[in-house]
């Protein structure tokens, strides 16, 4: 049997990349030719490294990631970003499960005219780990993925591992068969009972490909750095500013300090300092180091824990702005005149020492007067700075209304956990003067390091933010319309000024939370790019992250360009060296930032259930913050939000109005958004993440009778 013909046979049975062909058949050369060959022929077909049959399957088929899976349909996103996700009916997934790389076929007569419609052809490449709960089905022990809850993965007797119903697992499908109630898995890892929610933080972290530890290249790197302080000969030819009156401010628990900033009056204005731990003096390219923190591309923070983008031996050592100590630094320096306008910047290696570590809550209690004597007193060497800062602060603000920047408000909470890790408080995030003040001066720098990579034509990793598209302005104004907002717009798009507005004007008010999200809906995400595209939410033309360097991946970039222009670097040899980098850390950091904040938020879900579990049987007040079909969303005072199901609210079919109102056609009764509503905790689970409400008045033998 000829290699070609091996090939086919091999290709027939599943879709391989290279490697597995290699594995496979051995003579690496010879399979490598005639794979190519084959491929010339039109015999066999490649997406992303993996190579399949061409058959009457895959011809015209579109390549697609099976996005998301319910337990009778599914949602496949095509690789094409111009094509919408496809419905695909459950009886035509061929067993497909979430994460596969798929060969959808359109329908070209769908059920709901304009929608894409299709079936799988092929699956090109297999996702077989998933995280979840085991459960008892039929007698069998069952996971029940995270993923895709309603479609439970069998779980073979020879390979279960020790589970018990109640933990949390991860599985590896071993058999796969043409629907999803064929497939067979062993587990791979237990992370403890799914009641838990560091077992399920420990679960979800692994579900995102997130570890704490290190590599050991990558560890032996790092320990060189232990205890490290800086010698004479990095500083020689950098800007001294040890005697500056440069400090700190963050949150107590913070040990990766990566922004000190210093401020004086000047005869014209201000002269602020925003100086940067200088990370990528000692994270150089080629490094273990440098693949990791590219690979993992940020720090995710969760609950009291941290799973950091560098070791603890840079991030909490010799790169965090440490009080008292000598450290390397990168800054800009921006001319600011009275009024708050930049009128000048410049960038500059330097070595700085801060004077002290300050905490937000501290300063914002000298700011509003309610500080003790001894606060006072710990912060009376930086009091001339700190005014200067605030009054700085307050222009700025003004201007950043004035060119209608938007002020979404995300309802973040904040987690109080005891000593064992235990959550025992949830509370609203709230920013005082002090975190609006920082933000706004690390806002001033980001724009600089923008405007300059801008003016100077250089490839970079810029912060962009798009203007909306008018098919979800389209959405918008259904919505807005719905919840009786009266609102005018002069265009056909909204400016970032109008919808900045209607912000404002919604803020406080009961129907806050749902103009606000649907507002950050209908917009563009926010991603990295190598182009300059400016940033709608902001309302500003340059914009990019300078001022994270030892959690972001994407300030790390900036910083690496930006070195070769301070070092006098020509113009076009920084473009030659940058222009591939910069669309790979783009690309790179865009795709990490997703996984790291939905993680980020599926664990802090976990941790408010467990939480909530307390208050089972209680009554809350809450306020309706969204509703869907199936039923209304309850928002309580603490953040914490929990559905009450259609069910629960009546025993007629329920009409959804648009996106706004859930109406009840027998008895007139609607369940809009906004509307105060008195609801009894029903149930929790922890290892989803979900907080179950009934209305107060829910009869309990109808509870039970569910």
């Amino acid at each position: 049997m000829g290699i070609k013909t091996k090939i086919v046979k091999e290709l027939g049975k599943k879709p391989r990349r290279i490697r597995e062909l290699k594995a496979k058949l051995g003579n690496d050369k010879k399979v490598v030719r005639a794979v190519e060959e084959l491929e010339k022929r039109g015999k066999i077909i490649c997406r992303k490294g993996v190579y399949a049959l061409r058959t009457e399957k895959t011809e015209g088929a579109v390549e697609c990631t099976l996005a998301k899976l319910s337990g009778r349909f599914g949602f496949a996103r095509p690789t094409d970003p111009e094509i919408g996700d496809i419905f695909i009916p459950g009886r035509y997934l061929m067993g497909a499960m979430p994460g596969d790389v798929v060969f959808v076929i359109l329908d070209e007569h769908p059920r709901v005219a304009g929608s894409l419609e299709g079936k799988v052809a092929a699956i090109a490449k297999e996702n077989n780990r998933f995280t979840g709960t085991v459960d008892v089905l039929g007698g069998r022990l069952v996971l029940v993925p995270d993923a895709c809850p309603q479609s439970p993965i069998l779980i073979k007797k020879s390979a279960d591992g020790g589970a018990h119903p109640g933990d949390k697992a991860a599985v590896e499908i071993l058999e796969r068969g043409d629907s999803h109630d064929e497939h067979r898995a062993g587990v791979s890892m237990l992370f403890g009972s799914a009641e838990n929610p560091k077992s399920c933080a420990k679960s979800l972290l692994y579900s995102a490909g997130l570890e704490r530890s290190f590599p050991a290249k990558v560890k032996a790197e790092a320990k060189k750095y232990e205890g490290r302080t800086i010698d004479a000969q990095e500083i020689r030819d950098r800007r001294d500013y040890r005697d500056l009156c440069v400090f700190t401010i963050d949150s107590a628990q913070t040990k990766d300090i990566d922004d000190a900033i210093s401020i004086e009056k000047t005869e014209t204005g201000y002269r602020l300092g925003v100086h940067i731990a200088d990370v990528s003096h000692y994270v150089r390219p080629g490094t273990a180091l440098e693949a990791e923190a590219f690979r993992r591309g940020t720090s995710v923070y969760y609950a009291d824990s941290v799973v950091p983008m560098l070791p603890r031996q840079l991030s909490n050592g010799i790169c965090s702005l440490n009080e008292g100590e000598d450290r390397l630094a990168f800054s800009c320096i921006m001319e600011l005149n009275d009024a708050g306008h930049v009128v000048d910047y410049s960038f500059a290696k330097t070595v700085i020492r801060s004077r002290l570590k300050g905490v937000y809550s501290e300063i914002n209690a000298i700011f509003d007067g309610t500080a003790d004597n001894a606060a006072r007193q710990r912060y009376a060497g930086v009091s001339e700075s700190l005014t200067l800062m605030r009054k700085l602060y307050h222009k700025l603000a003004k201007l950043r209304s004035a060119r209608g920047a938007m002020e979404i408000e995300s309802g973040e909470a904040k987690l109080v956990l005891d000593e064992d890790g235990r959550c025992v408080d949830v509370i609203r995030r709230e920013r005082g003067e002090a975190e609006c003040m920082i933000e706004e001066f690390m806002l001033l720098a980001n724009t600089s390091a923008a405007a300059l990579a801008r003016q100077l034509k250089l490839p970079f990793v810029y912060r962009v933010h798009e203007a909306p598209d008018p098919e979800r302005m389209e959405t918008l104004h259904r919505t807005l319309t719905a919840l009786r907002v009266d609102y005018r717009f002069a265009g056909e798009l909204p400016t970032s000024m109008e919808l900045a507005k209607l912000l404002c004007d919604t803020k406080g008010t009961p129907i806050e939370r749902a103009v606000h999200t649907n507002v950050l809906r209908s917009m563009a995400k926010a991603k990295y790019e190598p182009e300059p595209k400016g940033h709608f939410g902001l309302a500003l033309a340059d914009y990019a992250h300078f001022t994270s360097p030892i959690r972001r991946y994407s300030d790390l970039a900036v910083h690496r360009i930006l070195s070769d222009v301070c070092t006098g670097e020509d113009d076009a040899v920084i473009r030659k060296k940058y222009e591939k980098y910069a669309a790979e850390a783009s690309r790179q950091a865009s795709e990490r930032e997703v996984v790291a904040m939905k993680t980020e938020r599926d664990i802090e879900d976990c941790y408010i259930a467990d939480y909530m579990s307390r208050f089972i049987g209680q009554e809350l007040d809450g306020v309706v913050s969204s509703v869907t079909q199936f039923g209304v969303y309850v928002e309580l005072p603490n953040t914490v939000e929990g559905l009450v199901r259609a069910q629960a609210l009546s025993e007629n079919p329920l009409t959804l109005t648009e996106d706004a109102a859930l109406y009840d056609p027998q008895t007139g009764r609607a369940w809009r958004i906004g509307d105060a509503m008195r609801v009894r905790v029903a149930g929790v689970n922890v290892g989803q993440g979900n907080v179950d409400f009934v209305p107060a008045d829910y009869a309990v033998q109808d509870q039970a009778g569910r």
